[in-house]
């Protein structure tokens, strides 16, 4: 099983993609997870946010791996604890199919993102930025792993 995040936005700063690669790799070996930027839609004087979004949303399904189980972050999904990301993370392994996690823009996903999504998973109701969503995303998903091999990096 292996692992997409796709997230709309490039260019993170330094630090977070730091951290990313960090969390990254420690987790290659339980789940190899792949980040994928998509371009974000026009937006500003003039410009229609809702078409940015869509046009956002049509590269992200692009993106998809096919087959995949996909799960949307987005303030309205359900918050799960490390130890409740943990299992699911279990129960995806045994559905044996990659996974894709998606990090939306400013507006959050398009609608028809929304409807392609298995699951939905907030980090909390805080609003957060999208960069650092990555960071916390790939920190979660390691903790949850470390967590499934009795590791001692989650100590509750």
């Amino acid at each position: 099983m292996k692992a997409k995040l796709i997230a709309v936005g490039e260019r993170p700063p330094a630090w977070v993609t730091e951290g990313f690669e960090e969390y990254r790799k420690r987790l290659s070996h339980w789940l190899p997870l792949e980040l994928v930027e998509v371009a974000p839609g026009m937006r500003g004087k003039n410009r229609d946010a809702a078409r940015a979004m869509q046009d956002e949303g049509g590269r992200v399904l692009a993106a998809l791996p096919k087959g995949g189980l996909v799960v949307t972050l987005d303030g309205r999904g359900k918050p799960w604890s490390s130890e409740r990301l943990s299992q699911r993370l279990e129960h995806w392994r045994g559905q044996g199919r990659d996974l894709a996690f998606l990090i939306g823009g400013p507006e959050g996903h398009a609608p028809e993102v929304l409807a392609q999504a298995d699951e939905s998973w907030s980090l909390g109701p805080a609003t957060l930025p999208h960069m650092l969503v990555r960071l916390l995303v790939a920190e979660q998903l390691y903790r949850a792993a470390a967590m499934l091999a009795n590791h001692p990096y989650h100590r509750a």
